[in-house]
């Protein structure tokens, strides 16, 4: 049975109500762990529970979308040879709401430019292109109808009498004008989705004629639908706006053949062979270089402005553009595993893991809708019969305000919107947040917690000092690179390479790692100890103690002690201006977990000012002494770990929110991490809260807005102060403002 997660690209959906529905359906499925919607996306992602097969699960989620919008075309997104860009519209051209919510970029105003078709295993063409799409122009063809109801319109109101003619007048052109709305609002009802908002305007809008007002009829429904023109078109410049940040993966890689240039899809490239980048193109594919030197522009990756010179023997990143020399690079990675699409898969998966502001708007909608339709139920009937001279007439007027405003799709549309601007935003300071839930946990930090090595500082060792006892320094260097040589931990790597000579481990025997320790092996037939001072302690050596700053590495041969090696390790530069600006933003500590010894440990933070640091503790108390900082924290706020992403896995896992430094090269760090900050900087850190600050505040303000005018003008109506002009402006105009205000969060 399958549990590997099955992802669906949905063409056509911009519904964010759709979305919820049918997320909600799908979740429901035997089978079925989890899934989850990204609207931004379009892109259905199913955890299977293993109960059921892949396909299985595949065809009741299709039945499932298909059911409720029979329009939305559903392929797999493995299949999908290109991205999607800006979706379509709604099913008939609208979208249901039977959750009180939606997002009203949802009609069949243009038909989009080209479409490319795909033809998959099944025998069927999967359109690639879309029916709809609002980034084309308006067309005169398009909304003929529309334009023929103006004039009509226009002619009735002109020439208005008692006539039967002018009365005729005016309903053709609400049928011109609404036609889609009211033969929407019909489909609708038989799929079983009353609470729609084509039903709603539908309802309201015949209202108005019933009571006589035919001008104000057809007006609401002609500025309905202007509105939604306009909507629609803020709602796809957002997405084009949040989108195009992600634009960073190069279209073509010039490969090199049998000796000839090639220009071709980069997804195409295999491991080992040879592509040409020239100045102004974009880096395909990650490799090395074996040819040519130049300056690169890392900002799409990594959020610094200023270009780094790269020449031969070094690795390049895909995504990264080559600014003026010709490079050659061997690939290293195939296109699947390249930098770019690990960082477009993560930011596009980003919106799958829903923040709790999200998920309330969604319940609060759900409840919403279905309340106001039947205060209006109750508006229209109630006070007619119990106060005096009230008149149908006018509380069907009322209720038919109540209907127009009824819908939250300001909120429900421009919650996710800002969401992923916001996770945009980050990412284009070098910093990928992997869900919404995320970035709105860590506008709220109580503490920080710092991993030392690579973290806040450079991760660089280099040996400072040989302090020989009773052997050669040379023979005592020696001694400790063959020791280290199994070793990738940085202090051994450093060891190494001041030896400068080739090292095998097969020159060792019995070798034993010893946690938190060292290393204890044979060398030649002597037994070799090489650790902290730990491990002398543990086969009782007696050692000298060093006062030099630095990592320091006692080595003892045949349970003589013959000296110490120390490696010393860089501050980064940013580290102290981090720590500042933590504390200038609210943080309440800064703290510091490491394995080194105490004297380095204080003298670290010391220079960069940390509160609290806790030195000499093994990786199993690193997880224990988080655990501490966060059962003590008395606050709401979170608790970060900040690491390197490699050794720190289960503290990064245990901590409320985990961040990885320098994750870009790191696979680890991006498995393990809720955060990457790709660029190496702690001070990114500082940049991250402060998008996310940011992105809740603008949320908050869509929330506020939208209801206090909603709020305002249903009492309004209620009281008889409002009309329908005014419900219809509540309701289009705010979205409108919601959606625009959302893009404020990718700056």
């Amino acid at each position: 049975m399958s549990n590997k997660d099955i992802k669906l690209v949905l063409s056509g959906l911009t519904c964010a109500n759709c979305a919820n529905k049918i997320e909600t359906r799908v979740n429901n499925l035997d089978g079925v762990k989890e899934a989850n919607l990204n609207f931004t996306t379009s892109t259905l992602v199913i955890e299977g529970d293993g109960s059921k097969e892949e396909d299985e699960l595949i065809v009741k989620a299709k039945e499932i979308i298909n059911k409720l919008e029979p329009e939305v075309k559903v392929y797999n997104k493995d299949e999908v040879k290109e991205p999607i860009r800006n979706t379509s519209s709604c099913a008939d051209g609208r979208c249901a709401i039977d959750d009180g919510s939606h997002d009203k970029d949802s009609h069949n105003h243009h038909s989009h430019g080209d479409s490319h078709e795909h033809s998959h295993e099944d025998g069927h063409d999967h359109s690639h292109g879309h029916d709809h799409s609002h980034n084309e122009p308006i067309t005169l063809k398009e909304n003929i109808p529309l334009i023929l109801g103006v004039i009509i319109y226009a002619i009735a109101v002109v020439f208005r009498n008692e006539s039967l003619l002018n009365g005729v007048l005016f309903v053709v052109s609400y049928l011109l004008i609404g036609g889609k709305v009211l033969t929407t609002a019909i489909k609708n009802i038989f799929r079983g989705e009353i609470f729609d908002e084509n039903f709603l305007m539908t309802v309201a809008t015949l209202g108005a004629f019933f009571v006589g007002e035919y001008p104000e009829a057809v007006a609401v429904m002609l500025f309905y639908e202007v509105g939604e023109l306009f909507q629609s078109y803020a709602v796809n410049r957002s997405r084009k706006s949040i989108t195009s940040l992600m634009d960073i993966r190069a279209d073509y890689a010039n490969v090199i053949r049998n000796g000839v240039e090639e220009k071709v899809n980069p997804e195409t490239v295999n491991i080992d062979e040879e592509i040409i980048v020239r100045p102004g193109e974009r880096v395909p594919l990650d490799g090395i270089v074996i040819d040519g030197t130049s300056f690169v522009d890392t900002s799409a990756l990594t959020g610094e402005s200023v270009p780094r010179e790269i020449s031969i023997n070094e690795e390049i990143l895909a995504g990264c553009i080559n600014t003026n020399g010709v490079l050659k690079v061997k690939v290293s990675k195939n296109f699947k595993e390249s930098t770019v699409s690990r960082i477009l898969e993560l930011v596009e998966n980003a919106s799958n893991k829903k923040a709790p502001t999200e998920k309330f708007i969604t319940r609060f909608a759900r409840v919403y809708t279905p309340i106001v339709v039947f205060l209006a139920l109750a508006l229209a009937i109630i006070p007619p019969l119990v106060i005096k001279d009230a008149t149908f007439n006018e509380w069907i007027y009322r209720a038919s305000i109540f209907l127009i405003v009824s819908c939250p799709c300001a909120l429900v549309v421009s919650i996710p919107l800002g969401l992923f601007a916001g996770i945009g935003g980050a990412s284009r300071r070098g910093i990928l947040v992997k869900g919404g839930n995320y970035l709105e946990a860590l506008k709220n930090v109580d503490s920080v917690v710092f991993d030392k090595t690579g973290t806040l500082t450079k991760g660089v060792f280099k040996v400072t000092e040989i302090n020989n006892v009773n052997i050669e320094k040379g023979e005592l260097l020696k001694v400790a690179a063959i020791a280290e040589s199994n070793s990738n931990h940085p202090i051994a790597q450093s060891i190494i390479k001041e030896y400068g000579k080739d090292v095998t481990s097969s020159e060792i025997k019995d070798y034993e790692e010893i946690s938190g320790h060292g290393i204890k092996t044979t060398i030649d037939g002597l037994e070799v100890l090489i650790g902290n001072y730990k491990l002398m302690e543990k086969f009782n050596i007696a050692y000298n103690k060093v006062d030099s700053i630095g990592t320091i590495v006692h080595v003892a041969i045949s349970k003589e002690y013959k000296g110490n090696i120390v490696i010393s390790d860089e501050i980064k530069e940013t580290s102290k201006e981090a720590i500042s600006g933590l504390r200038e933003i609210g943080v309440r500590q800064s703290v510091m977990l490491t394995g080194d010894n105490k004297v380095v440990a204080d003298k670290v933070s010391d220079i960069i000012g940390l509160d609290k640091v806790y030195s000499e503790l093994l990786p199993g108390d690193k997880v224990e002494k988080l655990e501490e900082i966060i059962n003590n924290n008395k606050s709401e706020g979170k608790v970060i770990f900040v690491g390197d992403g490699i050794n720190d896995a289960p503290v990064l896992a245990r901590a409320d929110i985990g961040v990885a430094m320098g994750g870009i090269g790191s696979d680890a760090a991006i498995e393990a991490a809720d955060v990457v900050l790709m660029k190496d900087d702690p001070k990114a850190l500082v940049d991250a809260i402060k998008v996310a600050r940011k992105t809740n505040k603008v949320l908050w303000q869509n929330i506020t807005l939208a209801l206090v005018v909603k709020v305002l003008v249903l009492g309004l109506g209620a009281l008889g102060m409002a009309n329908m002009w005014e419900a219809v402006i509540a309701d289009v105009g705010v979205t409108v403002l919601a959606v625009i205000n959302s893009t404020r969060c990718l700056k």
